[in-house]
């Protein structure tokens, strides 16, 4: 996407944008990076796209790993200056309420949760020692606001997110730090367009009322305002970009 299509600039801003070398987190990374942001993509496979290049570093990060994220606060607290953080790392399973498996509960957890929560926790303290504001973004999900069945871990990990970003959102408002939340909804990203057949696609646009899924481009765009200057008074809110399917009564 040319960057003459989207009015805000990054000359000037580090930012790092955690499971960035596939879907959503690239396309957010990738848009921060044409709109002149030095970017530190990350993720636990290095794609040569999201390689070492002007502007662009890869870290890698396994967030389900607590030594890999460890490792990658401190390498954070080295930098000289971070003005973004997005949280994008995330994952899932399928879980019914009498089954859920302990194992598969502390994954969830700890990746969609517990490492935001760490990655926060040095973010904030590099801010706040720069004494020059900042962004920080975390990425929530439709099923974070709704709840649907046999998604147990993912919707508890998400809304906590959510409740997360309330509370940081506060506490780090008076240092100019601004910290929001983006709950996509049914995004058609590689790995949706590999998992769902033609069919189930087609279903899911029928019950969308914007009538199609949404794409990486317009979640990147929304990122993109949250976390830019062009946002000044949003603090603590999950802002939910999902065609309408959080308002529908057929839905929620």
């Amino acid at each position: 996407m040319a960057s003459e299509d989207y009015p805000v600039t990054f000359k000037g801003k580090t930012a790092i944008v955690t499971g960035a070398t596939r879907g959503i987190g690239k396309a957010i990374a990738d848009l921060l990076w044409e709109l002149g942001a030095h970017v530190i993509y990350t993720g636990r496979a290095r794609f040569s796209e999201s390689g070492a290049g002007e502007r662009r570093d890869y870290w890698p990060l396994d967030a389900e790993s607590d030594e890999s994220v460890d490792a990658f606060q401190t390498r954070m607290l080295d930098l000289p200056q971070l003005d973004i953080l997005v949280n994008n790392a995330g994952t899932s399973v399928v879980d019914a309420i009498d089954a859920v498996d302990d194992a598969d509960w502390n994954s969830v957890l700890t990746v969609n949760l517990t490492a935001p929560m760490k990655l926060m926790r040095a973010a904030s303290k590099i801010m706040k020692d720069a004494r020059n504001g900042g962004r920080i973004l975390n990425v929530s999900s439709l099923f974070g606001v709704i709840a649907r069945p046999n998604r147990h871990a993912y919707t508890a990990s998400k809304s906590a997110l959510s409740g997360l970003t309330r509370s940081a959102g506060l506490e780090l408002a008076p240092e100019g730090i601004l910290v929001n939340a983006i709950a996509p909804g049914f995004i058609l990203t590689d790995l949706t367009r590999k998992m769902l057949s033609v069919e189930r696609r087609k279903s899911l646009e029928e019950i969308v009322p914007i009538g199609r899924m949404g794409n990486e481009e317009e979640i990147a765009k929304f990122s993109a305002f949250l976390v830019s200057d062009a946002n000044t008074y949003l603090v603590g809110q999950t802002v939910t970009v999902d065609g309408g399917m959080s308002v529908s009564p057929g839905f929620a």
